[in-house]
């Protein structure tokens, strides 16, 4: 058994890894304080709205516009969360094709 086993590859494949994790990581990270600030701008958005409400219609109408618009608001996030997961097991997946090859 004169083999020789070249742990080269599976080496720089974890390193490579381990890197896509720590990006994937660090933009949820940074999405997370995007999503914070965006929401508590919103709803001190919304607050300064309310404060000029006058009847049960415009309190009936601003909660629906409000509702909406927060709810568009989170799949935004969502979507952008998404993307982040969907970009790193691209990665990944690129990787650990090129390990068999």
């Amino acid at each position: 058994m004169t083999n020789n086993v070249d742990f080269q590859k599976p080496f720089e494949a974890v390193k490579s890894l381990m890197s896509i994790q720590a990006e994937a990581i660090s933009k949820s990270v940074a999405q997370q304080q995007k999503s914070g600030e965006e929401l508590t701008n919103f709803f001190k958005t919304e607050a300064e709205k309310a404060k000029e409400l006058k009847s049960p219609e415009d309190v009936l109408q601003f909660n629906m516009a409000a509702n909406q618009a927060l709810f568009e608001l989170l799949k935004a996030q969502g979507e952008a969360f998404t993307s982040i997961a969907n970009e790193a097991r691209e990665a990944a997946l690129a990787e650990v094709s090129n390990l068999s090859k």
